[in-house]
């Protein structure tokens, strides 16, 4: 029965280590082309592992409604994960979201007003 015991703590510390590392995006880096109707977004998550802790997911919406749903296998590199989409409906005055998700904890979202 000890040893069970001792077995349970040691997960449960286990699982609190392990999500300590994790955090959500620091920053996202959001640009419109009006011109061209592309959106570009820079997701700043440093990591040291970027196969296993990294950006997993990407939400782009469009005025409050998500048109965009982004799965990812891993982050371009240690420290950012860029996406790029075409908004052919985007317009002068709408507003434009990314939310980046952790694929250990957190997510992140920001927003722009098309100018």
């Amino acid at each position: 029965m000890r040893k069970i015991a001792l077995f349970a703590v040691f997960l449960i510390f286990f699982a609190a280590a392990s999500t300590a590392y994790a955090h959500p995006p620091s920053d996202i880096r959001i640009a419109f082309d009006p011109k061209t109707k592309m959106l570009q977004a820079v997701i700043i998550h440093n990591t040291s592992n970027p196969v296993n802790h990294y950006i997993n997911k990407v939400d782009v919406g469009l005025n409050g409604r998500e048109i965009i749903e982004h799965f990812i296998s891993r982050e371009d590199n240690n420290e950012s994960q860029t996406v790029s989409y075409l908004i052919p409906d985007a317009k002068d005055g709408d507003v434009i979201s990314v939310e980046g998700h952790c694929s250990i904890s957190g997510e992140l979202k920001k927003e722009i007003t098309i100018k």
